[in-house]
């Protein structure tokens, strides 16, 4: 199996269970950690199909990629253009939420920044055997 099928493996089965993991806490829990959990899953997501799509990206530039995204998710907010979706689809609610809410931005971050480092640790034994091989 090549470098770049095992790497879409494992973004593919990471995005899933991140998924789960996602809905499973807010089908479980209630109140703003739950919110700001889900917050930071979302953004972790969208690093692992960022990994998914391109496998050599580098750990802070799918972080970043995924921060922008949800950033720019959360701005669009302002519009009322999600809110509106949302009202008319379960899926458009779940990608594009519905209201603006500042302190989201600061959970995209600390939801890049942790799959920044999940991704880097998840890396190194691979580079090493690369490295031997």
């Amino acid at each position: 199996m090549g470098l770049f099928t095992r790497t879409r493996l494992i973004a593919c089965a990471t995005a899933l269970s991140t998924l789960a993991a996602g809905l499973g806490i807010r089908a479980v829990m209630t109140g703003d950690i739950a919110k700001y959990a889900g917050d930071a899953l979302y953004t972790a997501l969208i690093h692992v199909l960022v990994v998914l799509v391109v496998p050599r990206v580098k750990p802070t530039a799918a972080a970043g990629a995924a921060l922008g995204f949800s950033c720019a998710v959360e701005l669009f907010q302002l519009t009322g253009i999600p809110g509106e979706l949302a009202v008319h689809s379960l899926a458009a609610r779940l990608v594009l939420g519905s209201t603006f809410n500042a302190p989201d931005l600061l959970w995209y971050a600390v939801g890049a920044v942790l799959s920044a480092l999940v991704h880097t640790a998840a890396q190194r034994p691979v580079v090493t055997a690369i490295r031997q091989g």
